[in-house]
């Protein structure tokens, strides 16, 4: 009988340090998945803006390149229109110089001046004081609605494989 209690206890026992070493084992899982999670995270962000970054390159890149275009046409026309306006002695023709300078001037300030700081300046002030103007149609999206929008997609897809 004796014998049947120590044996007992020795099992009690054992157990308690293997649940504690389980224990143990599993916070240590937990810490390692909210980490990686955590590192997973950071990644996102900066291939997001990594895009972004690109994006953008690639949006003044395309700014630039229209202004060389536009530009040479503005140059032509310009002394296309004022050769046109001296010769038939009419101030005229110099009309459509005014609204192709504004295109120009915007081009310009797109392409090489401070109109992407401005416009950064306005989008944070935006953000700030008028909040309101961007919350989406039906709030932000949650796990919910899009578990739900997958599971429909999901069961529609299984349904026309049939």
């Amino acid at each position: 009988m004796t014998a049947c209690l120590i044996h007992r206890n020795a099992n009690a026992a054992m157990g308690a340090l293997l649940s504690k070493s389980m224990d143990d084992n599993f916070k240590k899982q937990q810490e390692f998945m909210l980490m990686n999670a955590r590192l997973q995270m950071e990644r996102q962000i900066l291939m997001q803006n990594q895009m972004r970054e690109r994006q953008m390159a690639m949006q003044i890149a395309w700014s630039r390149e229209f202004l060389k275009y536009f530009g040479s046409f503005f140059a032509v026309a310009t002394v296309g229109l004022t050769a046109g306006a001296i010769k038939r002695k009419n101030p005229g023709m110099l009309a459509p110089i005014i609204p192709l300078s504004f295109i120009f001037a915007y081009q310009m300030d797109s392409a090489y001046g401070t109109l992407i700081y401005r416009m950064r300046g306005e989008a944070e002030n935006i953000m700030e004081t008028e909040n309101d103007r961007l919350q989406l149609p039906q709030g932000t999206p949650t796990f919910e609605s899009i578990e739900k929008a997958r599971r429909a997609k999901s069961s529609l897809s299984a349904f026309l494989e049939k």
